[in-house]
């Protein structure tokens, strides 16, 4: 008999529909009915690709004598953190002020006045390995809720203080500077907690932090010292060459358990994968390096051909398990390369990519390159472009038959703000590349979410699935899609992307700024009310909602001369300020939108036909260099004034195009230099603002 998440339409929640626990969805009905009988809520939060998650629903959620302590003295509430991450933060905190640290599963027990008084992450159902088993953690709570209830509620009391100060004072006091000097230190800080041997920062497990590398390359091109892109372009290459990287599909693993970036955590996000083509692709207009553009490649195709929404929309996460094993559709044995390739073809592949008899995996192994192709070239003695032309049958051969895999679990709906991060990777890597198929695929997204995940009055909704939108927006919802339609508008000069993106801002502004201590609050001012309503300034998996706020609002005031936007970046900056010291790596997209707000941000307009012409040559030399602080503005004459948006009134006003020669203004605070005209002087403009140095 199904329970009532049976409702729901999160495969998260459908997966524990069938659970003899009772459980509700977060609602009014749950709530009301703990608050009726006076039962304590059991709070369980996870996610699809949650392995543990996984783990805990088997041994425990289908456990009948533990469903049947849990229904009858608790109201059982099982939440997917990606839709409601608001209040995954409000008790993943308690849960770090109780146990000192938190993960997922997290399990949290609640008062019916939703304050928290005990939780943790995962329990065994019974006692193992020194955990308590999740039945005495079950009657421990119950008797004290029952025994000693006043000592529960104390406790509550106190932790519930303890998660609102930490939402108020999650920005420690610093001293407010915003200077070179500042980003300095903070990349200074990068830099002692590098792994100078494989890449990354820090040991095992290992994240990518692709904001921190991001603010490396513009680090770099402030000050262009070459320890500073050694550590970018080594991060890079060692995670392009290890098992985290999906060396057939294309795409990024979560993060490597290990700190050689080889053993994956299997599962693979929407939001890790955007983020990482950016990297990627800013990393190959540093260097020009060509590997880095197929990097992007092959990891945007990944995302087109299997986390797209048939509507448009990009799905959220893939499972690390198949077939309840954790892997097992990536791995390869060395008896399958033989009967694939054969014995020749499998004996090179199996040496280039590290295939062995023993594994490198539970007695598989995961593909990966510890040699270049070009050491393999000369050890193997093969001539290099025949070996790259073998190899690449050979993947695809091994594709094909993977393809006939039982696949990782999908969890397919469809998230506003990591779908955000992904309109703007294809955005900047259809314009940088030329790929026109990557400008489709962000303008289908962004065309959907605009249509199909509003309410009534406009404001977005921040999930979707099989046709249905809910839950209101939260702030990265509202940043990183405005912040994407920015970088569309960017790659098309489609100027409906910039109205779009203005009325997403003006909506940060009114709902989610903090007019008293500065910065962005992380739901809006009329959100459901909780027991705290804390702010997100530290990157996470994804970068800080107020980082992304801040970055977005810094380029529309450069681009619609609006101060508003500008001052309200500033002040979650000022906000931030004691972060940039203690956490740097952590502070990444702050720190991009600081190096941002640090300037000099070039307004380049070009008047002229963007398709074609000198003007579209002129247009692809500038996007092929590293020129990161900047916004890019074009309008050809025959744009009717129908299609031109009010927001760029201020910016094209008084310019006009003389010849058919692109008309290119360089401008800085909406003040302008004398108009260069032609395709031979803007290509020497451009070379002058891409110099290392130039800030």
């Amino acid at each position: 008999m199904p329970n009532r998440l049976a409702d729901e339409t999160s495969p998260y929640l459908l997966q524990h529909a069938g659970n003899p626990v009772d459980w509700y969805p977060w609602g009014p009905e749950a709530l009301e009915r703990s608050r009726q009988e006076q039962k304590p809520i059991f709070l369980s939060i996870g996610y699809s690709a949650c392995h543990w998650c996984h783990v805990m629903e088997h041994e425990s959620f289908e456990n009948e004598a533990i469903a049947q302590l849990l229904n009858e003295h608790f109201v059982c509430i099982k939440v997917d953190r990606e839709e409601r991450p608001d209040l995954d933060q409000i008790y993943m905190q308690a849960v770090q002020l109780m146990t000192g640290r938190g993960g997922w599963p997290m399990s949290v027990f609640l008062t019916p006045s939703l304050e928290p008084f005990y939780g943790g992450t995962y329990w065994p159902p019974t006692p193992r390995h020194g955990m308590p088993g999740f039945d005495q953690v079950l009657q421990a709570v119950l008797d004290a809720w029952q025994n000693r209830r006043e000592a529960a509620l104390e406790q509550a009391d106190q932790l519930t203080a303890g998660v609102r100060r930490a939402a108020q004072s999650m920005v420690p006091p610093g001293d407010a500077e915003l200077s070179v000097a500042r980003l300095r230190s903070a990349v200074a800080g990068m830099e002692r907690g590098f792994d100078f041997a494989h890449g990354g920062f820090g040991g095992a497990p290992k994240f990518p932090h692709p904001t921190a590398l991001r603010v490396m390359l513009r680090a770099y091109k402030r000050e262009p010292r070459e320890a500073v892109l050694e550590m970018v372009t080594r991060t890079l290459d060692r995670m392009a060459d290890g098992g985290i990287h999906d060396q057939l599909g294309g795409g990024f693993h979560r993060y490597s358990v290990d700190e050689r970036w080889l053993v994956p955590h299997f599962e693979k996000m929407l939001y890790d994968n955007a983020q990482l083509a950016v990297a990627y692709l800013e990393a190959f207009q540093v260097t020009g390096h060509e590997r880095y553009a197929s990097v992007v490649r092959s990891t945007l195709d990944y995302i087109l051909r299997e986390m797209t929404d048939p509507q448009g929309g990009f799905y959220s996460t893939q499972d690390a398990d198949s077939e309840g094993v954790e892997g097992k559709f990536f791995v390869w044995t060395r008896g399958e390369l033989n009967r694939v390739l054969g014995a020749e073809r499998a004996r090179t592949f199996a040496y280039v990519y590290d295939v062995s008899e023993e594994g490198n995996f539970e007695e598989a192994n995961i593909l990966n390159l510890p040699k270049s192709l070009e050491q393999c070239a000369l050890i193997l003695q093969r001539d290099l472009a025949e070996l790259k032309a073998e190899l690449a049958e050979s993947r695809a051969q091994l594709f094909a038959v993977r393809a006939e895999r039982v696949p990782p679990g999908l969890d397919d709906k469809v998230l506003v703000s990591w779908n955000g991060l992904a309109i703007d990777a294809l955005a900047r890597a259809g314009a940088v590349l030329d790929e026109p198929r990557y400008l489709d695929a962000a303008r289908a997204c962004a065309s959907f979410i605009l249509a199909q995940m509003r309410r009534e009055d406009g404001r977005l909704l921040h999930s979707w699935r099989r046709g249905q939108a809910k839950i209101d927006a939260f702030l990265d919802d509202y940043a990183a899609l405005a912040e994407a339609l920015v970088s569309l508008y960017e790659a098309t000069f489609d100027e409906v992307w910039i109205t779009e993106a203005v009325s997403l801002a003006e909506t940060i502004v009114q709902q989610f700024a903090d007019g008293g201590g500065g910065g962005f609050f992380y739901t809006a001012s009329d959100h459901e009310r909780l027991i705290a309503r804390p702010k997100e300034v530290l990157d996470s998996s994804v970068p800080s909602a107020s980082g992304l706020a801040a970055t977005v609002l810094l380029r529309l005031a450069n681009i619609t001369g609006n101060p508003n936007y500008a001052t309200a970046a500033e002040g979650t900056l000022i906000a931030s300020s004691g972060l940039f010291d203690r956490a740097p790596t952590a502070m990444g997209q702050m720190l991009l939108a600081m190096d941002a707000y640090l300037g000099p941000i070039y307004e380049i307009v070009v008047l002229g036909d963007p398709t074609q012409g000198p003007t579209a040559e002129a247009l692809a030399d500038l996007r092929g260099r590293y020129v990161p602080n900047r916004v890019l503005l074009c309008r050809s004459p025959n744009v009717p004034p129908a299609h031109r948006s009010p927001a760029l009134g201020p910016i094209f006003e008084g310019k006009t195009l003389r010849d058919d020669e692109p008309a290119v203004f360089v401008c800085q605070g909406f003040e302008c230099r004398e108009p260069i005209s032609g395709l031979t002087a803007a290509r020497a403009r451009w070379a002058q603002l891409a110099e290392l140095g130039h800030g």
